[in-house]
C-alpha cells in the first residue's frame, strides 16, 4: 500500500476535509485550466470568422491571436512567485474573478456589429488583458496539485489536470465557430465568461491550503516515516540550470502545438476547403485525442518511473508527424483531402500528448513549495511561442507553402530533443 500521501489522521486540515479532498482540489484546478483553455485555444478556432468580422488580413489576425499568449507569457511568472508567496487559492480566485470582467467588458465593448467594427489595437490590447488576467491559472493549479497529491499520484494528477487543456479546447472548438458565425462575438466573449465565473465559484468551494507535510505509517512496522516527495531544491529555480532545461524544451516543444491551434483552422478552410461542420469535427478530434493521451501518459510514466525516456520518444513521434504532414501537403505524389486532415489530427494529438508528464518534471525538480515559480518560469516561454507563432506563420506562409510551415514545425520539435536528456 503506498502512504505517501496518507497525512496523520491528528493533521486538521485533513480531519475537516479527508484524503479524498485532494480529488477536489484537482477538480477545481481542472476546472480552472478548463475555462482559460476554451479561451486561450477556443478563440482561434473562430479564426476563419474573426478575420471577416473585424475585417483582417492574416498579419492583423496573428496579431490578434498572439497577444492573447503574449500576455500570459508577461504574467505568467509574477503569477507563479505571487502563488508560491500568497497561496494557490487567493491567486486562482483573483486571477479567474478578474479574467471573467475583463470578458465581461469585452462582451460590451470589442464585440463587432453590423455598424461598427472596433480598432484593431483596441481588440488587441484587450486580448492582452485576458492574457494577462489569465495567465494566475497555470502555475497556481499546478502547485496546489503537487502540494495535495503524492509522489506516486503526481504523475496521473497533472496529467489530468493538463487534460483541460485539450478538454477547454475541444469545448471551444465545439461552441466557439459556431457562437462566432451565427451569433457574433458577443456571444463568444460572453460564454468564455460564464466558464470562469463557474470556476471561480468551485475553486471557492474546494480548493484550500494542504495539510502540513504528512507522516506516513507504513502497515508493516507501524513506525513513523517520512513521505515520497521531491527533494528540497539547494537554490530558487530561477537559478537552476536542470530546471531551465526543461523550462526551454517545453517552451519549443509547444511551437508545432501552437502552430496547429492557431492557423489549423486556417489552412483547412484555405487549403482543404472545409466549411464550419469539418473544421469543428476535426479540432474536437484533435483535442479529445490529446485529452485522452495526457492521462495515459501520466499513468504510464507514473508506473514505470520513466518521465525523461517517455519525453524523448514524443518528441521524435511529434517531429516525425509533421514532416509527414508537410511531405503530404506538399502535392507531389497527390494524397486525398481525408488522409491531410487525418495526418494534421495526429499530428496534433502527438505534440500535445507530453503535457502532464513534462510539467510533473519540471514540478518534481523545483520541489513543491518552488513549483509555482517553475510553473510560471515556463509557461512564461511557452505563451512567448504562442505569441510569437501567429506572427510567424502569415510571413512564412506569404513566401512560400504550407508544407513549408509543417516542415519548419517539425524542425523546431526536433531541436528540444537535448534538452530532455537523461
Amino acid at each position: 500500500m503506498d502512504t505517501s500521501c496518507i497525512a496523520s489522521p491528528s493533521s486538521p486540515a485533513r480531519a475537516a476535509r479527508g484524503p479524498a479532498h485532494r480529488w477536489r482540489v484537482l477538480a477545481a484546478g481542472v476546472a480552472a485550466n478548463l475555462s482559460f483553455s476554451a479561451a486561450a485555444a477556443g478563440i482561434p478556432t473562430t479564426a476563419v470568422w474573426m478575420r471577416t468580422a473585424y475585417h483582417l488580413d492574416n498579419g492583423a489576425l496573428g496579431l490578434v491571436l498572439g497577444a492573447l499568449g503574449f500576455g500570459v507569457a508577461l504574467s505568467e511568472l509574477p503569477w507563479g512567485i505571487a502563488a508560491d508567496r500568497f497561496g494557490d487559492r487567493r491567486v486562482l480566485l483573483t486571477g479567474l474573478v478578474a479574467t471573467a470582467a475583463m470578458l465581461a467588458l469585452m462582451m460590451c465593448t470589442i464585440a463587432p456589429t453590423a455598424h461598427t467594427v472596433p480598432p484593431l489595437m483596441r481588440v488587441v490590447a484587450a486580448m492582452c488583458c485576458v492574457g494577462l488576467l489569465g495567465g494566475s491559472v497555470n502555475g497556481s493549479s499546478g502547485r496546489a496539485v503537487m502540494r495535495w497529491f503524492g509522489e506516486r499520484e503526481r504523475g496521473l494528477a497533472m496529467s489530468i489536470r493538463q487534460t483541460a487543456v485539450p478538454l477547454g479546447g475541444g469545448l471551444g472548438a465545439a461552441l466557439l465557430p459556431s457562437l462566432a458565425s451565427q451569433a457574433g462575438f458577443a456571444a463568444v466573449f460572453g460564454a468564455l465568461m460564464l466558464l470562469c465565473a463557474g470556476s471561480a465559484a468551485l475553486t471557492w468551494r474546494w480548493l484550500h491550503e494542504p495539510p502540513d507535510a504528512p507522516v506516513a505509517t507504513p502497515v508493516t512496522t507501524g513506525r513513523p516515516i517520512a513521505p515520497q516527495s521531491p527533494a528540497a531544491p539547494t537554490r530558487n529555480p530561477l537559478a537552476s540550470g536542470p530546471v531551465w532545461r526543461i523550462v526551454l524544451g517545453i517552451g519549443l516543444l509547444c511551437t508545432p502545438q501552437f502552430a496547429v491551434l492557431t492557423f489549423a483552422t486556417v489552412f483547412l478552410h484555405d487549403f482543404g476547403r472545409i466549411g464550419l461542420a469539418g473544421i469543428s469535427a476535426a479540432m474536437v478530434a484533435l483535442q479529445l485525442g490529446a485529452m485522452v493521451m495526457r492521462v495515459w501518459s501520466g499513468r504510464h510514466t507514473d508506473r514505470h518511473g520513466n518521465r525523461r525516456a517517455y519525453l524523448r520518444v514524443s518528441v521524435f513521434v511529434a517531429a516525425g508527424s509533421f514532416t509527414l504532414l508537410a511531405a503530404a501537403t506538399a502535392g507531389s505524389p497527390h494524397v486525398p483531402l481525408p488522409a491531410i486532415v487525418a495526418i494534421l489530427v495526429f499530428a496534433g494529438v502527438c505534440v500535445s500528448a507530453w503535457h502532464g508528464v513534462a510539467y510533473t518534471e519540471l514540478a518534481t525538480l523545483a520541489g513543491a513549495n518552488h513549483a509555482g515559480t517553475a510553473l510560471g518560469m515556463a509557461n512564461t516561454i511557452v505563451y512567448l511561442g504562442l505569441f510569437a507563432t501567429p506572427l510567424a506563420i502569415p510571413p512564412l506562409l506569404a513566401v512560400s507553402s504550407w508544407s513549408v510551415v509543417w516542415l519548419a514545425t517539425a524542425l523546431i520539435a526536433a531541436a528540444t530533443y537535448p534538452l530532455f536528456a537523461r
